[in-house]
């Protein structure tokens, strides 16, 4: 452990608090430290084999979850639906596109969050911005507002209760094949435009009957493989739960699975890549739309130096007015270097704007456009397009407009649920399902 990590001095750090008590983070680092790991390296090895497989094109990843966990969503309820919806995704992709998917969850530490300014003002009142409840609470307070150490412990112990949440239900039926396509079935019987989808879920149906028939093993379709990330913005909490592995001397971050680095972060010379540089984990880098082809081999030549499938993903969030011009001199580049990384598509960001009503927000048919963009700039160079990376939840929120939900701009403040940016509900994410699936099977 380092002397910055001790002292919490890290001037150049970008995106972090300004912690108040000195005394009270060092000690809250130095408990974080002698907790035992919330996951494992064998755990994070078997990731790296399956995004493997994504970047040499045997393979899709489904990454989706909340914009920002909160602590008050660390329910059964809230755990189960957001699981529920990435495995119903997950039988439909897999289907149409007759590839294996990787599913891994934005949980158990998406806590803390950038922001573009580092304070608010209400009415005259100057206070820091919320990042997350790993960092500060959302009321508008001084005491709310004020950036709280202690948060990181209950950041760890909300993790901890989320991965016991899903390891006990991915291993406990819940995950079951059979069982997830009968939801699929209810959702397209219940879907406005469920005719559409009845020929794909007709055919899993069918799927599922001739592996019944043929005695197939049915322990194999009884539980899933699932694996957890969120962005390593909060060094503070990173670095002490970053660990040795005896066994092999590699170090890995027992934070989460798969790690990332967002846009606002991704300075080359910078704090988080460094950190992401520094650990085993595979490790992914967030793209907009401004990001430069020399830049992005920075990137391949510091984090993935071995060219190694499976150690690198790049995620882009490009907008769906942009996808299709910024991104293939990208892929091209990174191609003609030797780099086998995976390429996955963030349809969320990039397609922000903020409502009449004062609410951000997405409309589904822009999501949709920028993912078809994304994969036709795939197909037009012969690259793999390795999967998606969606905000989203299990309930019925109205957070974004469109899809066969119906949600409209007089219906968006009814269940606007997000601690940050608009979430996929259930539906709008199970009809994303489905037209990627029909979009794969034409590629």
């Amino acid at each position: 452990m380092t002397s910055e990590h001790l002292t919490g001095q890290r001037p150049s750090d970008d995106q972090q608090p300004e912690w108040p008590d000195a005394g009270r983070l060092r000690e809250v680092t130095g408990r974080l430290a002698a907790a035992p790991p919330l996951v494992f390296p064998a755990e994070c090895e078997a990731l790296r084999a399956r995004l493997a497989a994504v970047a040499r094109g045997e393979a899709l990843l489904l990454q989706g979850g909340d914009c920002a966990e909160t602590f008050a969503s660390a329910t059964e309820e809230s755990v189960g639906g957001k699981l529920r919806t990435l495995l119903q995704m997950a039988v439909v992709l897999a289907h149409g596109a007759s590839l294996p998917v990787v599913k891994v969850g934005r949980m158990a530490g998406q806590f803390a969050k950038p922001r573009s300014r580092p304070f608010e003002e209400r009415d005259g009142v100057r206070l820091p911005s919320y990042r997350g409840d790993a960092v500060n609470e959302p009321g508008f307070s001084a005491r709310e507002r004020t950036p709280d150490p202690a948060r990181m412990l209950r950041m760890y112990e909300t993790s901890s209760t989320t991965l016991n949440l899903v390891r006990a239900l991915t291993a406990g039926g819940f995950a079951d094949l059979a069982r997830v396509h009968e939801w699929n079935r209810a959702f397209v019987a219940g879907a406005s435009d469920g005719r559409r989808y009845e020929r794909l879920a007709g055919e899993i149906q069918r799927a599922l009957a001739f592996l019944r028939a043929c005695g197939g093993d049915s322990r194999a379709t009884a539980t899933a493989e699932f694996h957890v990330s969120h962005e390593a913005l909060l060094l503070d909490y990173e670095r002490p739960l970053t660990r040795t592995d005896p066994e092999t001397g590699r170090t890995y971050g027992t934070s989460g699975h798969l790690l990332w680095v967002g846009e606002r972060t991704r300075r080359p010379d910078g704090p988080h890549i460094d950190y992401a540089a520094g650990v085993r984990n595979p490790v992914a880098v967030k793209l907009g739309p401004g990001v430069a082809a020399d830049t992005v081999l920075r990137y391949v030549d510091r984090l993935d130096p071995d060219r190694e499938p499976g150690r690198l993903t790049f995620v882009v969030r490009m907008g769906a007015e942009r996808v299709r011009e910024r991104l293939a001199p990208l892929v091209e580049k990174v191609g003609a270097e030797g780099a086998l990384v995976c390429w996955v598509c963030d349809p969320m960001h990039g397609n922000t704007f903020v409502a009449p009503s004062g609410h951000k927000t997405r409309h589904f048919d822009a999501i949709a456009d920028e993912v078809r963009g994304f994969m036709e700039v795939h197909r037009s160079l012969g690259t793999h397009p390795g999967g998606v990376h969606l905000e989203l939840t299990g309930g019925d929120v109205t957070e974004c407009l469109g899809g066969s939900a119906g949600v409209d701009v007089d219906t968006l403040p009814r269940r606007y649920e997000t601690a940050c940016d608009p979430r996929l509900n259930h539906s709008q994410a199970l009809d994303l399902a489905f037209l990627i699936a029909e979009w794969y099977r034409s590629v």
